[in-house]
């Protein structure tokens, strides 16, 4: 059988495009690899081998929070090279004075939420090594043999989803 081998792109919807350019550049470090004629759309990728893995819509006019909808994206998740990586950017998040929405332990990988600047909710993620996740019952029920600066994850219960 047929299967994705991982998240290609998501394309988003955004009310100031400038200021989420910025955000995705300045935050999470990815690079803008090719604008639309028209300056209408751009696209970003965290890797120099992919045109992209998100694009950026201009929308103005639209819903100001994302999360007004109700249907729709949840969060998406972007994995890190290491623990290290996920912890200088949960930092950077903090001295840039973001909201942290929380942090998650899902036994092979330990993440934290916070929101973009219209409402779309990002998981950034360390994920252990296949070898090292468990080999019998549920993937994600154990514990992440870590931190992020100190603050243990939530594990995911059924009233968050």
């Amino acid at each position: 059988m047929a299967a994705v081998k991982q998240l290609g792109h998501l394309v988003l919807r955004v009310g100031d495009l400038e200021k989420s350019v910025n955000f995705y550049t300045e935050i999470l470090g990815l690079s803008v690899t090719t604008v639309r004629p028209g300056g209408m759309m751009v696209f970003m990728s965290a890797r120099g081998n992919a045109s992209h893995e998100l694009a950026l819509i201009d929308a103005k006019g639209a819903p100001k929070d994302a999360r007004e909808k109700g249907i729709g994206l949840v969060h998406f998740a972007w994995e890190m090279t290491s623990l290290e990586e996920l912890r200088e950017t949960y930092q950077k998040c903090i001295d840039q004075g973001m909201t942290i929405d929380g942090i998650a332990d899902h036994g092979v990988s330990l993440g934290f939420y916070f929101s973009d600047p219209d409402g779309n909710e990002i998981e950034l993620f360390h994920e252990l090594p296949p070898s090292e996740w468990p080999q019998e019952g549920y993937l994600f029920a154990g514990e992440f043999p870590g931190t992020l600066e100190g603050q243990v994850g939530e594990k995911l219960t059924d009233a968050r989803l």
